[in-house]
């Protein structure tokens, strides 16, 4: 409990000692504001008894005649023992006493000047014989309106005294309750500041504060954590590096990045609440999971966190490993279709039907050559080659045909050669898997070099796109199939949106059966990019209706029209 008492008790202190600190500062100034404002009073009432001794007609008339005899002493001093006033004094203009509290200073003269012989009162304190007291002097008049002196009247220092002590008593009862209203306040406030601070110490939120720099910076993920309004609280080096933000404290997701996936996957409207990575979402160069958490204590919602991992290069080896089990499913059906040939040439031998193996083996081998050569009437570039020879591998063993239509032609050296490479890749592996099933099972490729552009064509015999979902086909995460447990599904239609847009391009797709993408790269190619590079996304231009050269529901053209070789 001791420990749980520090911190309020350490505010509690500091607040109660600020409080007597300004409270006593507040009597002093107001103690001295009063003892001035009692003086003032004091030399007020001085003056009044003056000027209404002035105005006695015996004293002026005394004073006139020359203040002989015992009349001015005795009014003075009965006026001075009504009004309790510490002295009522008459001086003449020649500064000699006709009253006092000490007879035996009567007719001596005074050490002071006369202040009023111009007519006008004075006040002042005085520090006389009889102590200290407020004091004020009043001219003196004849009855004949002539001056003739002045009356001088003291209160005394004590009468001031005791007033300034019974007001100072309030004001001492007056800030008492204050700093008494001020020392329950600090108390609720300590408590309040307490519960905010989950009963932590000073020392243990400075360590918490320490550890949490030190763990956010340090760490290979990206962590933002949001107020329950929305706004950025807490952000690290990786996730500004991943999200590609700059200083985000204090801001709200609409601020920070545009609408799109990626703002409602951080924003939690694409996540479930079961705290799994479910969502792979890409930005400008980087294939993200994104995982979002409430975070509620002692039953207060306090926000929600967001962990963003990158995960670019797994998600590529995966993709990678799915091409390689591609191939290796292309390679099992061709050593299955090589050990049925060799078994039949065998079959033969075994039979002495050499000239029919012969012709066999020479069929075979012509038709092995007029594929290759088929296609390298069309594209002369061997990387190229290799990728539609490979796919058509891997489509057959699919039960899908590959067709390279008769119009294809690519040079040597063509640009955009590596960009073109992952947009055929992407187009054909999506293209097989739509058409795998239907009847018959069949894709279509184009390509075609001009001057001004590369142009890209692919068709194929399956269910299409559904209506209304040729923009929502480019998304990252978008996709009609299952994930097959190794490459995420719902991305190669968005790299190859971003990879062809970002570089100037245009792709466009048809909606309903039988789907057509058509990518126009522009030449030259004057940015030349790494192979497999993520790029920015932007809207799609649409296409509806098929892509002239391509019939839905016609037989479809199962041979290169050229080498005679059939896919």
């Amino acid at each position: 409990m001791s420990g749980r008492r520090r911190l309020s008790s350490r505010i509690l202190i500091s607040l109660l000692v600020i409080l007597t600190i300004t409270s006593a500062v507040g009597f002093g100034l107001l103690a001295y504001a009063q003892r001035a404002e009692l003086d003032r009073q004091a030399e007020q009432r001085a003056l009044a008894i003056a000027e209404t001794t002035a105005a006695d007609p015996q004293i002026r008339q005394s004073m006139q005649d020359g203040g002989s005899g015992d009349t001015v002493q005795q009014i003075a001093s009965r006026i001075e023992t009504l009004s309790h006033a510490s002295y009522v004094v008459v001086i003449d203009l020649h500064g000699i006493r006709h009253s006092h509290p000490h007879p035996e200073l009567v007719g001596k003269q005074v050490s002071e000047p006369i202040e009023v012989r111009n007519g006008n009162p004075w006040v002042g304190i005085d520090h006389g014989s009889t102590g200290r007291s407020a004091n004020a002097k009043a001219p003196l008049y004849g009855l004949d309106g002539a001056l003739v002196g002045e009356v001088s009247v003291g209160i005394p220092e004590r009468d001031i005294v005791q007033g300034f002590t019974s007001e100072l008593t309030a004001f001492a009862l007056y800030i008492g309750v204050a700093l008494a209203v001020g020392v329950g306040a600090s108390y609720l406030l300590a408590r309040s500041l307490k519960r905010s601070t989950f009963g932590l110490e000073l020392h243990e939120i400075a360590g918490l504060l320490q550890d949490r720099e030190a763990m956010l910076h340090g760490i290979r993920e990206g962590v933002i954590a949001f107020d329950p309004a929305g706004r950025v609280s807490v952000i690290n080096d990786e996730a500004r590096r991943l999200l590609g933000l700059g200083p985000a404290l204090g801001e709200t997701l609409e601020d920070l990045l545009p609408e799109g996936r990626l703002r409602r996957a951080l924003s939690g409207e694409l996540l479930s609440s079961s705290g799994s990575d479910e969502l792979h979402v890409l930005t400008d160069s980087h294939c993200l999971a994104v995982n979002r958490m409430p975070v509620v204590l002692q039953g207060r919602e306090l926000g929600a966190v967001v962990t963003v991992r990158d995960r670019t290069e797994i998600v590529g080896l995966l993709r990678e490993l799915d091409s390689v089990r591609g191939l290796t499913d292309a390679l099992r059906a061709q050593q299955h279709e090589f050990a049925n040939r060799m078994h039949t040439l065998a079959g033969l031998l075994e039979l002495g039907e050499q000239e029919q193996a012969l012709e066999y083996a020479v069929e075979l081998a012509g038709a092995e050559r007029g594929l290759v050569a088929g296609i390298r009437e069309r594209i002369d570039n061997s990387l190229m080659v290799g990728l539609i020879v490979a796919k058509t591998t891997v489509a057959a063993e699919r039960g899908v045909r590959l067709v390279l239509e008769p119009e294809s032609c690519l040079g040597a050296d063509p640009g955009h050669l590596r960009r073109l490479l992952t947009v055929v890749g992407n187009l054909l592996d999506n293209a097989v898997e739509a058409a795998s099933g239907s009847s018959p099972a069949e894709v279509r490729l184009l390509l075609r070099e001009s001057p001004d552009e590369i142009e890209v064509r692919v068709a194929d015999s399956g269910p299409g796109v559904p209506a209304g979902c040729a923009e929502a086909i480019f998304e990252d995460g978008w996709s009609t199939s299952p994930d097959r447990g190794t490459a995420r599904r719902g991305l190669g239609l968005a790299l190859v949106h971003r990879l062809v847009t970002r570089h100037g391009g245009t792709i466009e797709v048809s909606e309903g059966p039988g789907a057509v993408f058509r990518v126009r790269l522009p030449l030259p190619d004057s940015d030349p990019a790494p192979l497999g590079a993520v790029f920015t996304a932007a809207p799609p231009v649409l296409a509806s209706g098929p892509v002239p050269g391509h019939k839905p529901g016609q037989e479809p053209e199962l041979a290169l029209t050229q080498g005679g070789a059939r896919w």
